[in-house]
């Protein structure tokens, strides 16, 4: 593969093993070896999204174009990791990046090893056949990915004549779990029935109705419920355990920390500023009860009819936590999308409302600290989606960080 053809990565030296091997020059060479045994010559690669981790492991999918010997050209969609994220499963190999090794593992698209019911649930055939042998009659099926994480979790979209439904493949570990949490809520917020569940990791939902949130506040304000039914619905969530694996429910700092991190690593000049805007959400932190929350609580998880709540999606992080990071997840995404949007009055005189609702809830500045570590959070998007001026837009968000940590000091 000609080097000029790899995607237009920066790879500074002082960037971890993992990203000089899957981003770079390295790259290309990785997935020749893997591709030539099977006959297919690289022609193009292009990393479309990069996961770091703060131990410096780190998963990167990549769009090829792939010349095969029988005189086909195909796009081809691939994912490597590294250290702890690999999956077991994946076919490992070495690669070397510093001149030191490096364990990597790969699998093309849709064969994720921890995955296994995603080959079937993004095949038309596949999909029509095995959701009729659940008992559900789904015939002339279109499928959309709506996301992907490699090694994670996927949601496929299932339209035809007769309805529409959504796939969740997840590892089949967490099949039960995720089964349970939509169970135990079904009762008293309007989450998705299960309508069924397979041992390969695939738990078929119903579209519910409703307009996201996200598209409401750019479309029909009479179509947004007072904030008042959002801290009714909060106030409905009933107890369900803690995920295996989640941190002390209450704290942000956590996950602040590590999102700082990562920062740190692909900019490190910002490091300065990521260590104030650490400590200011530490110093704002305050103690919490713990309650039953959402979790992930932001617009695209809400969907709205008529100034009412009919569905709430993504209940995977359900469990024991504090109220105010719920709260505070919220604002932070819509403060990032008044940020990005073309006309930002409808969402700045929205997310206006919810902080009015909040006002004096909380003591001290808590409530704006937290949603600064939100932002913390949002501003690693841009390099994971590897955005054209990537550097600019993290720096960007950081600066809403900033703001919302001066609010919680003042």
């Amino acid at each position: 593969m000609e080097n000029g053809l790899l995607c237009p990565v920066r790879v500074p030296p002082s960037w971890p093993p993992s990203l000089r091997l899957l981003l770079g020059e390295p790259a290309g060479d990785l997935w020749s070896a893997v591709l030539e045994p099977l006959s297919g010559r690289l022609r193009t690669l292009a990393a479309t999204s990069v996961h770091l981790r703060p131990d410096g492991a780190a998963t990167v999918r990549h769009t090829a174009v792939v010349d095969w010997a029988d005189g086909r050209t195909t796009r081809e969609h691939l994912a490597a990791t590294t250290g702890t994220a690999i999956p077991p499963g994946a076919a490992v190999v070495e690669g070397a990046a510093g001149g030191a090794p490096l364990a990597v593992g790969l699998w093309r698209w849709p064969l994720d090893p921890a995955l296994p019911g995603l080959a079937w649930a993004t095949s038309a055939a596949g999909v029509a056949g095995r959701l009729r042998g659940l008992g559900l009659d789904v015939p002339g099926p279109r499928l959309r990915l709506r996301s992907y994480r490699p090694g994670r979790r996927a949601v496929v979209e299932v339209t035809s004549p007769a309805g529409r439904w959504f796939l969740k493949v997840v590892r089949p570990s967490v099949v039960a779990d995720l089964v349970h949490r939509h169970t135990a809520l079904l009762p008293a917020v309007p989450v998705a029935p299960v309508l069924a569940h397979t041992a390969d990791g695939v738990v078929v939902l119903p579209g519910l109705p409703g307009t996201p949130l996200r598209a409401a506040l750019a479309g029909d304000p009479g179509q947004l419920p007072e904030p008042e039914a959002l801290d009714g619905l909060l106030d409905r969530l009933p107890p369900v355990a803690a995920r295996k694996g989640r941190g002390a429910p209450g704290d942000p700092l956590p996950a602040v920390r590590a999102h700082a991190a990562v920062l740190g690593t692909v900019c490190p000049a910002l490091t300065p500023r990521l260590e104030r805007l650490t400590a200011a959400v530490a110093a704002a932190a305050g103690r919490h009860p713990v309650v039953p929350v959402h979790g992930d609580l932001y617009e695209a998880q809400l969907l709205v009819e008529a100034g009412s709540v009919v569905g709430l999606l993504d209940v995977d992080t359900t469990g024991p936590g504090a109220r105010i990071d719920d709260w505070a997840t919220l604002l932070g995404h819509l403060v990032l999308l008044e940020h990005l949007a073309g006309d930002p009055a409808p969402i700045a005189a929205y997310r206006d409302r919810v902080h009015r609702l909040l006002a004096g809830r909380w003591p001290g500045g808590e409530l704006a600290g937290r949603v600064a570590g939100v932002l913390v959070g949002l501003a690693t998007g841009p390099f994971r989606v590897q955005q054209a001026g990537w550097e600019e837009a993290t720096e960007a968000r950081l600066a809403l960080a900033e703001r919302w940590s001066a609010a919680s000091a003042g």
